[in-house]
């Protein structure tokens, strides 16, 4: 613990840490309440699963762009604007769907609310990377940890409003909790001292190519697309067995089986290569992973879930870490932008895939192999070879407190 308090009593990470929980929770409710609104107006998880694959991918062609724009200009004033926009573009998605309008209308709607979705994570990840070398792999740690309590809390209340009132409400409170965050972040310390950092940029991908990033970015992509399988194949398996209500119950166990890990991760010290903890942790998450598509029974599922989340939040400490390593210093946050990009793109697609699947003969149990594979297939790249990064020199940067 006392790890985690040296990085709470840096002067901006509270803020940083509850306003970027805020601002992340719309990544963990709009999916899937897209999907059961999507789902009671059509009855096609296919058509659902395609409308939130096109509100990731529009997200995930977006973000880069507004990271290299932040790397150069500052983040304040895009999330500024996308504190405007998006709650109004996700107002007009939930218009269209409930008027019943067509399926090209939807997943229209659905492309421009991911393309405005706030640089939330980006930025925070952007501003950890920029602390005191010392703590900065707790602080990346305490940064999953939270991401991962994002899917814990923001499933569980989806699933508790689209219980009780609607999947559109969870959408227009997405919305609400996305403007906080956005201006919390804005208007933290961290952000308003904020000084980019000078460097050659010599191409659009220029920072994708960075030596050693390629195989991150891949695996991570692969592992998401898993895992978007999954968040489409647990809200069909609770629909299939009558129980719809469950689905945001067990994504929750999932998430907080992950949250555990997190923490208890974070405050180890390992000295084993971070290349090898990320290959081994993929392994672990694969592992857990495979038993899920021969499960019939909820609480079993439920359980399996929660042993197996135990492994994702390490998985994305050594994830961020790599990427904040790697990533040349004047383009942090557009590293951390093509790591959001790629792999809620990737989880989109598997999001879309995976409901393929289920309206196929594979069914659920079919959404639940694809999810393996992803992890698999992640696994898989750590091995390929590929160009070396140059050696870690840890460059002074500004004294900007996150």
């Amino acid at each position: 613990m006392r790890a985690y308090i040296s990085v709470w009593r840096l002067p901006s990470a509270p803020v940083l840490l509850l306003a970027g929980f805020a601002g992340r929770l719309p990544s963990a409710m709009v999916p899937l309440a897209l999907l059961l609104m999507v789902q009671q107006q059509t009855g096609s998880y296919a058509v659902a699963g395609l409308a939130a694959a096109a509100l990731g991918i529009a997200m995930a062609v977006m973000s880069p762009v507004l990271g290299r724009l932040a790397d150069r200009r500052g983040p304040r004033g895009i999330l500024f604007g996308q504190a405007a926009a998006y709650p109004l573009l996700l107002a007009t998605l939930v218009a269209v769907v409930l008027g019943g309008a067509p399926n090209l209308a939807v997943l229209a709607a659905s492309a421009a609310a991911g393309a405005a979705t706030p640089l939330v994570s980006g930025t925070v990840r952007a501003l950890w990377s920029r602390v005191d070398p010392r703590v900065r792999p707790t602080a990346y740690a305490l940064d999953a940890t939270a991401t991962e309590l994002v899917f814990v809390v923001g499933p569980a209340l989806v699933a508790a409003l689209a219980v009780f009132t609607s999947p559109a409400l969870a959408v227009g409170v997405a919305g609400s909790l996305a403007v906080v965050g956005a201006l919390g972040v804005a208007t933290a310390a961290a952000t308003r001292a904020y000084v980019p950092t000078p460097g050659v940029r010599t191409g659009v991908f220029s920072t994708v190519r960075t030596p050693g990033l390629p195989r991150v970015l891949l695996s991570g992509a692969a592992l998401m697309m898993g895992f978007g399988a999954l968040e489409v194949a647990v809200p069909a398996f609770a629909d299939r067995i009558g129980a719809p209500g469950m689905s945001g119950l067990l994504l929750a166990l999932w998430a907080l089986g992950s949250t555990i890990g997190g923490l208890w991760f974070g405050a180890r010290v390992l000295s084993m290569s971070l290349p090898r903890q990320y290959r081994l942790l993929l392994l672990g998450v694969t592992i857990g992973l495979a038993p899920l598509a021969w499960v019939s029974s909820p609480w079993a599922l439920g359980a399996l879930l929660f042993l197996g989340g135990s492994a994702i939040a390490p998985t994305l400490t050594v994830q961020n870490t790599l990427v904040g390593s790697l990533a040349p210093h004047h383009a942090t946050t557009e590293a951390f932008t093509w790591l959001s990009t790629i792999t809620v793109g990737a989880s989109a697609i598997g999001a879309a895939l995976g409901g393929a699947l289920i309206d196929s003969p594979a069914g659920v149990p079919g959404s639940l192999v694809l999810a393996t594979l992803g992890a698999a297939l992640a696994v898989v790249v750590t091995l390929l070879p590929g160009r070396r990064p140059a050696p870690a020199v840890d460059l002074v940067r500004e004294p900007v407190a996150a």
